[in-house]
């Protein structure tokens, strides 16, 4: 497995890929792997002959009162796990790297139908710079593929509709959550909790459990699904920005006729803010 922190050398191995006929997957990531990262890693393995990870910290993404500058740097470790995860290529660029230019002089890249809403409403400019990255990046890498995972689920739809609105021609793969065994989703922030914050972390996905099961059930009482939720999580510790019921198409609030909805909670607990969601079908 290789590193590189340049785009011209990082487009000259891919060329030398393409030439080959080989297809390329790409996993884009902040680093700090764990094994939701990595479950991606292996995921575009199973679909392309060559993958390229990379590993960039994206101050665009970042409001100002966030945590940036502490965000874990694990930069040796990371390549440690890629190379026995299956990557062939690990892109690792500097922020000059990426936005030559400065980050408030160069173009920009919006999504306003999704951006603007949940976790763009509550994070202003998180979404334009998560969609201007992953736009240089996928300009960069040239993909043939790119797998997201589903805990970030506003940002996997905000990329789906990206590359359909820019018609460009990538396939985007939804990578399933991966949990610990009392149901917390796998995250780099989870680090930040203490110990007894960790030992009540799980009931982030219990509340979104027992909220499915309700409408699983029958019941279609959003609001009071949600207030009843959003009670649970105070309950158990969390200062919660939202707990929602949304169509899974487009984030709206549920409309009759749909039949895919996602459940999404954001809340924090002690300093750490955590997120997840779970889907629902409905018959």
């Amino acid at each position: 497995m290789e590193t590189l922190h340049a785009v011209h050398e990082v487009r000259e191995r891919i060329a030398a890929w393409r030439r080959q006929g080989l297809i390329v997957g790409f996993v884009p990531t902040m680093g700090n792997l764990h094994q939701g990262h990595l479950s991606l890693v292996q995921l575009a393995g199973e679909r392309a002959d060559r993958v390229i990870v990379s590993i960039f910290v994206n101050p665009m993404q970042f409001g100002p009162q966030e945590d940036f500058d502490r965000y874990p740097r694990t930069l040796e470790r990371d390549c440690q796990a890629l190379a026995q995860g299956g990557a062939q290529l690990v892109f690792a660029p500097d922020a000059a790297e990426i936005y030559p230019a400065g980050m408030n002089q160069g173009a920009v890249v919006d999504v306003p139908s999704l951006a603007g809403v949940l976790e763009g409403q509550l994070r202003p400019g998180h979404f334009p710079g998560v969609a201007t990255v992953v736009t240089k990046l996928f300009n960069i890498v040239t993909p043939d593929l790119a797998v997201f995972g589903r805990k970030d689920y506003q940002q996997l739809l905000l990329v789906q509709r990206l590359v359909r609105d820019l018609c460009l021609p990538i396939e985007i793969i939804p990578g399933s959550t991966v949990r610990e065994p009392d149901g917390l989703a796998l995250s780099s922030r989870n680090q930040y909790l203490s110990a007894g914050e960790r030992r009540r972390a799980s009931a982030l996905h219990d509340t979104l459990v027992a909220a499915r099961r309700r409408i699983i059930g029958g019941e279609r009482q959003w609001l009071e699904i949600e207030a009843s939720a959003l009670g649970e999580l105070r309950s158990a510790g969390f200062d919660p920005d939202y707990f929602t019921i949304r169509s899974a198409r487009n984030l709206q609030p549920p409309e009759p006729g749909d039949a895919e909805l996602v459940l999404l909670v954001a809340a924090r607990l002690g300093r750490t803010r955590l997120i997840d969601n779970v889907s629902v079908e409905l018959e």
